[in-house]
């Protein structure tokens, strides 16, 4: 099994992995033409890819899913709350085969066995996902305002973690941001904070993990230093075993 990132900030996130003889990516917020140049820096094509897994319907995540889809005749699989929000906004599905998952239901994709888990975000019914081949378990979050009990009992114990780094909070409340967005970014349905996330990763059982990757930093309100800084004091290692996913490189394949 193996995985790595297309992109990851506020202008689009896309996950790409890989288990078996199957591959799925986790959002769509890239153009069509840049999700497939991206994976093509991957040695991968669209026609690798066997679906589209959604976490919520906010544009850097769904925005760019249906017409990818479309193009490349994938299945689409996203929650009844997501779908429902997407058809409030306008968005057409018209020539997608959308496949509607149940926020705690596991659900098989090829080689893969899917767990979605739900999530306090603002959004229609957002969900994050672990992904395992049924020895090893890679688990994806990347848009909470907080943790609970659930987000961390679905990702302890598994072998790779994405996650979530999104800001420094004195950046963010020194800033220039408005204060209302301050409050949403930084509430219980925004996104997690660095020590934040290295709290979270205290909680979990770690004695699996092999790769811990922040990702979803701001790039006004964070820096790939800090957020380092952040999950290493939790794990107890280097700066700089923690991998940093990127909003223009992401990060290469990673093995498990």
């Amino acid at each position: 099994m193996r995985f790595a990132s297309l992109g990851s900030g506020s202008k689009g996130n896309s996950l790409v992995a890989e288990a078996g003889g199957s591959r799925v990516l986790i959002d769509c917020g890239l153009s069509p033409r840049e999700t497939a140049r991206r994976l093509g820096r991957l040695g991968l094509s669209p026609a690798d890819l066997d679906a589209i897994l959604v976490t919520h319907e906010h544009d850097d995540h769904v925005g760019h899913a249906y017409p990818f889809a479309a193009q490349h005749a994938l299945p689409v699989y996203l929650t009844h709350g997501t779908r429902r929000a997407q058809e409030d906004g306008d968005k057409s599905a018209a020539g997608v085969e959308l496949r509607l998952i149940e926020g705690q239901a596991p659900f098989a994709i090829g080689d893969f066995r899917v767990e979605p888990f739900t999530v306090p975000h603002d959004a229609r019914e957002p969900v994050q996902f672990v992904l395992g081949d049924g020895a090893r378990r890679l688990g994806v979050l990347t848009d909470l305002g907080t943790s609970t009990a659930h987000v961390e009992a679905m990702l302890s114990g598994c072998d790779a973690l994405v996650l979530e780094t999104n800001h420094d909070l004195d950046l963010l409340w020194g800033g220039d941001y408005p204060k209302w967005l301050k409050e949403r970014i930084g509430g219980p349905f925004g996104h997690l904070d660095n020590a934040a996330s290295g709290r979270l990763l205290e909680a979990l059982d770690r004695s699996r993990l092999k790769h811990v990757i922040a990702a979803h930093l701001s790039q006004q309100n964070n820096s790939a230093a800090l957020a380092r800084a952040a999950l290493a004091a939790a794990l107890g290692c280097a700066n700089d075993w923690v991998g940093v996913a990127t909003q223009e490189e992401g990060f290469g394949w990673r093995e498990l």
